[in-house]
């Protein structure tokens, strides 16, 4: 079972483009890239570490652009899964 975040792991989150969606205590992010392969392979990067967490995005995507809402819904909120899964997506939309 995860547990919430500290509020300082949120203003991490933020920090790096995060939004917080308070009405269900999550945090969304659009990701751009230069086309559609590109938007699909930060897709299938992500896919394989959600699956190394078990813990997965609900996610979006229409030509180069991955909308992304994290929160885990077992505890109706953010947890440290969250937070581990935004640097990784983050991380892996750099390149």
């Amino acid at each position: 079972m995860s547990t919430p975040i500290p509020r300082e792991d949120l203003q991490t989150l933020q920090d790096a483009g995060w939004a917080h969606d308070q009405t269900r205590d999550a945090v969304n992010k659009s990701f751009q890239f230069a086309n559609f392969v590109e938007a699909f392979a930060f897709m299938t990067k992500t896919a394989i570490w959600a699956e190394k967490l078990n813990h997965h995005p609900e996610w979006s995507n229409v030509y180069k652009t991955v909308d992304v809402t994290l929160t885990t819904h077992d505890i109706n909120g953010l947890s440290h899964l969250d937070v581990k899964l935004a640097q990784k997506m983050d991380a892996l939309a750099k390149g």
